[in-house]
């Protein structure tokens, strides 16, 4: 059934497209569960839905022109701001996702020229069918991308390490924190973007989230943890896509359902290991 369901290509671009963003956000969210910025993907996809909004309404046909370069410049803006003892980051984090929100909302049922704007919101906040009408541009795009993130992840990886355990010792050994926190921020957003598409911007987050909660149930280092992460994020996407195909069911929702179903699994494996 599977190798029938491989022989369409929209399902092989939907295959493709979802085991690498659910890569790539695997392999961030060790960083950011760790460093206590797991709400930041949530706040970050709001901005994007907010950015989406305005795409739509001035009728850009590559929302992305759009989309990723406002999420770059919030999830910079938000570093920057996190920093800042006048405004808390959880504050900041607060305020660019609420004010994002209604701003996109307000803007679609203003402007948009679509018949459908409640069905249109509903989809980019929790995803919908878009993941299996990729066109092989929008593969392509994805492709590249994550490759970058992944190049980037691996490159940095022993200065992500430090900063990410310990940022004022990596300070102390001549480690530019502050650069690496960019980075961290840049990647995140560019991993947004990609995961829109995917599980919708409300759902995001738990691509990020679930596949670094789980590895860290059973194994308990960074390097460990990452590598449990990364596969299980491919086998709960795959796993998320095949069942949404064959069940007709939403396709983020059913891969955040996986996610959270093999974290219960890890879980209680964690409990018996340490016993």
């Amino acid at each position: 059934m599977i190798a029938e369901y491989l022989s369409y290509p929209f399902v092989r671009y939907a295959f493709i497209a979802g085991v690498l963003t659910a890569l790539c956000s695997s392999l961030l969210g060790v960083t950011l569960v760790l460093k206590r910025y797991s709400f930041i993907g949530d706040g970050l996809s709001h901005v994007a839905f907010g950015a989406m909004a305005i795409a739509a309404v001035l009728s850009v046909k590559t929302e992305l022109i759009v989309v990723l370069p406002v999420t770059v410049l919030c999830a910079i803006l938000l570093l920057k701001t996190d920093a800042n003892a006048k405004i808390k980051g959880d504050a900041a984090l607060a305020m660019l996702s609420v004010g994002s929100m209604a701003f996109g909302y307000l803007l679609l049922n203003m402007f948009s020229a679509s018949a459908n704007v409640s069905g249109d919101v509903c989809s980019t906040l929790f995803g919908s069918t878009s993941i299996l009408t990729l066109t092989k541009t929008d593969v392509w795009v994805c492709v590249i991308m994550s490759v970058l993130v992944i190049c980037v992840f691996v490159c940095f990886y022993n200065k992500i390490f430090a900063v990410t355990f310990d940022e004022n010792f990596a300070k102390a050994t001549g480690v530019n924190a502050s650069a690496y926190n960019l980075i961290i921020a840049v990647i995140t957003a560019v991993i947004i973007v990609l995961a829109m598409n995917l599980v919708g911007a409300l759902l995001t987050s738990a691509l990020i989230i679930f596949p670094a909660l789980s590895a860290m149930r059973v194994f308990h280092t960074f390097r460990q943890v990452v590598i449990c992460s990364a596969a299980v994020a491919i086998i709960s996407s795959a796993l998320g896509i095949f069942i949404s195909i064959m069940l007709s069911s939403p396709v983020g929702a059913t891969i955040v359902v996986v996610d959270l179903l093999v974290f219960g699994g890890f879980s209680i494996a964690g409990r018996a290991l340490n016993h």
